[in-house]
């Protein structure tokens, strides 16, 4: 009978696999416990390499073989690109607003006081769902809404996603990141009045908080709304790549910081980007890079500034 033809194998590359080696005979092995295992025998460290003879240019050619390593880290602002396609919506008015006073204690963010009123439901219907239809946002292919969990912005969610045929796999809950602005000592005021007070501090110094309270709600600054804003588009950014994603936020400032960040605008100025009850509005990004320059604060009166 005729032998049958050994397997054709295909000429070996730089990424090849070596080749096993041929198991040596019982009586050649040597030691108490046999051959070594192929795992033993495969951690070679780099200078016992080169002490065996092994070349650099084939220990380049191992590396180039490695895999690419994960990449995630902060997006940079301004941000001259992303991965994915962004829309930020305000949600409708609460019932405090409509009670004519602000409530940003995150203790209360879930409770029934935050929830729609009968304006803001009208909001997100009359306004929200009809800007996103215009925009043609959740509607050719499907997107991910990215809702606080303050109860008028996670039902401004499952609004617009029940009527635009999103499945309710697609909202994801954020906790903290896109939680409306901590007005400090501001909060209980009527919403016209505590806005202007903070935007005033805000036009001061985009650092200088409001006054603190005892009620344990935040008192924050233009920059600490950017940095948890920051956090959030990085995890999405990492998360995602060529989606549709919506953030839904409960207040104007959340927002307006994020887009005057992404366009490389001074924070100070950020009121300027406000958003209405129920806007929706794309992301714009900057036409230019951020800078890699290092960046220098004056302090005029130390310590109060740092």
């Amino acid at each position: 009978m005729a032998p049958s033809p050994s397997p054709v194998m295909p000429p070996a590359g730089p990424c090849s696999p070596a080749p096993r080696p041929t198991p040596a005979r019982p009586d050649a092995q040597k030691g108490p416990y046999g051959p070594p295992s192929d795992l033993a025998a495969a951690r070679l460290s780099r200078r016992s390499a080169l002490a065996g003879g092994l070349s650099l240019a084939a220990l380049g050619a191992l590396q180039a073989c490695a895999p690419p390593l994960a990449r995630a880290s902060l997006v940079q602002f301004p941000t001259p690109r992303l991965a994915n396609d962004y829309y930020l919506v305000r949600a409708g008015e609460t019932e405090a607003e409509a009670l004519g006073y602000v409530d940003t204690n995150p203790v209360n963010k879930t409770s029934m006081i935050n929830s729609l009123s009968a304006e803001g439901k009208r909001q997100v219907v009359g306004r929200a769902l009809k800007s996103m239809r215009e925009l043609g946002v959740c509607t050719a292919s499907s997107c991910w809404f990215w809702p606080s969990i303050a109860m008028n912005a996670y039902q401004t969610a499952e609004i617009l996603a029940a009527v635009l045929g999103v499945s309710r796999d697609r909202i994801v809950p954020e906790y903290s990141f896109l939680d409306a602005r901590g007005l400090g000592d501001f909060d209980q005021l009527p919403p016209r009045e505590a806005f202007t007070l903070a935007h005033a501090n805000d036009a001061a110094s985009s650092r200088q908080r409001p006054p603190p309270t005892t009620t344990g709600t935040p008192n924050e600054s233009a920059e600490d709304v950017m940095v948890r804003v920051r956090q959030m588009l990085s995890v999405t950014e990492t998360q995602y790549s060529g989606e549709t994603v919506v953030f839904v936020a409960p207040d104007s400032d959340t927002l307006s910081v994020l887009q005057a960040a992404m366009l490389g605008m001074n924070l100070e100025a950020h009121p300027t980007l406000a958003f209405e009850p129920g806007e929706v509005r794309q992301a714009v990004l900057s036409t230019e890079g951020p800078s890699m320059e290092p960046v220098r604060f004056e302090c005029k009166r130390p310590p109060n500034c740092l």
